[in-house]
């Protein structure tokens, strides 16, 4: 069984709760931890939204669309869940009159409630957080009060370990896990195929219709495959338009199938080689995690909190410097320019791009060099702090907070010791 996509390793040894999550979407609450909080002044405008069951990206999109205005004005600090409640902070740049500000407060946007709305000075940009709390309930579990035993047991051991950094499948898609193989197409510099796996490449979970959608696209027959798109190909359309429109000027080209990547918000087509990377991670993760998660290996290059590198100190050094949480070693999240670590640890490194016929020049994606990326190395493990399972009359509730950046289902799979989606 392929667990969180090529993530092969736990640190624990406890035998999992197993159980289910997200039965309903008000089991999984998740609440940034910000990092700048608007003081009320300013030219920008700043929402504290609670949304349910919807995508970040969606519901900017609804707001900019309502307001008649560029997505471009829009930021925020991270993409939310989108089976669960979440709550986060949304900036709407350059709204300085009064009443652009009502008109944010009198909007009402889909699955959506706006729970403050305040100004800022600052813009909000990707990252601006410092991480996410979590309130996650577990069900179906056999025998509630020994499973909310083990969790804790589990948590206990992982604040003191750190977690594996596996990338989480809302990295790659759920249930259509398409992402990271339009990444693998562009890493190969093959624009027909990226855009052919989002658009065609028709899977069994999906409903009939968006199947025959796909199956047309691969047919060749644009047009009905437009037609056919039903609720939830909104990406999709926005490619397909460009393609339509240009494939009756002849036969297509490389420039059309970038033309239809380009008609797809900023966000989501950096989302590609990103997801293609963080498929990589994950695998070098699992071997590194094998080698000991909070122990220091020669060769290991080693980060700090604030994501600097820590040169120049005895392996003893290193090692209280991980014990302590102010260092963790790190994978690469390759790239054109990413430095791969030294002795084994790098063998093992550049033995996955040699398995996967790659080499770090592969990541410039000539065609599109703006989603190409030098790459960078990420912590192979994060902080979890104030942890805590309860036994409740359904099930075990888990609560935690997490570095941003970091997965929520990478500390449940070490308590359920099973896929977690």
């Amino acid at each position: 069984m392929i667990i969180m996509l090529n993530a092969n390793t736990y640190v624990t040894a406890q035998e999992g709760i197993g159980g289910t999550i997200r039965n309903q979407y008000e089991d999984f609450y998740v609440e940034e931890i910000p990092e700048i909080i608007p003081d009320g002044e300013g030219p920008n405008v700043y929402v504290w939204i609670e949304k349910l069951g919807r995508t970040t990206l969606d519901v900017v999109l609804d707001i900019a669309r309502d307001l008649h205005i560029s997505r471009k004005r829009m930021g925020f600090a991270g993409m939310k869940d989108k089976k669960a409640i979440t709550r986060q902070w949304i900036c709407i740049a350059n709204m300085d009159s009064e009443e652009q500000f009502k008109q944010v407060e009198a909007l009402d946007i889909y699955k959506t409630d706006f729970l403050k709305t305040v100004r800022g000075r600052k813009k909000l940009r990707m990252g601006q957080l410092r991480g996410n709390k979590f309130r996650i309930l577990v069900k179906d579990l056999k025998d509630i009060e020994k499973s909310a035993d083990v969790a804790n047991e589990v948590l206990d051991e992982l604040q003191h370990t750190g977690v594996p950094n596996y990338f989480g499948w809302q990295r790659f898609g759920k249930p259509r896990t398409i992402t990271h193989l339009v990444g693998e197409a562009l890493v190969e510099n093959d624009l027909e195929k990226a855009v052919g796996v989002y658009i065609g490449n028709p899977q069994e979970d999906e409903s009939e219709k968006n199947q025959k959608a796909r199956q047309a696209y691969d047919d060749g027959n644009l047009e009905e495959a437009f037609n056919l798109m039903g609720k939830g190909m909104r990406y999709e359309k926005m490619m397909l338009k460009e393609l339509v429109k240009a494939s009756k000027k002849g036969e297509l080209t490389d420039k059309d199938y970038m033309n239809a990547l380009h008609a797809l918000p900023k966000p989501l087509q950096r989302m590609f080689v990103h997801a293609y990377q963080s498929y990589l991670f994950n695998e070098a993760v699992s071997k590194r995690v094998e080698m000991g998660i909070n122990k220091y290996i020669e060769g290991d290059i080693i980060i700090d909190t604030e994501e600097h590198i820590v040169r120049d100190k005895t392996p003893e050094e290193f090692q209280e410097l991980i014990d302590n949480f102010q260092a963790s070693p790190t994978c690469p999240l390759y790239g054109t320019k990413v430095p791969f670590a030294e002795d084994a640890v790098g063998k093992m490194e550049e033995d996955i791009l040699t398995n996967y016929n790659i080499t770090k020049a592969n990541f410039e994606v000539p065609k599109m060099p703006r989603l190409g990326s030098h790459g960078l190395r990420r912590s192979m493990r994060f902080k979890v702090w104030d942890a805590s399972a309860t036994a409740t009359d359904e099930g075990v509730l888990c609560e935690f907070s997490i570095d941003k950046g970091s997965y929520a289902t990478a500390v449940l799979r070490e308590i359920m010791k099973k896929d977690v989606i």
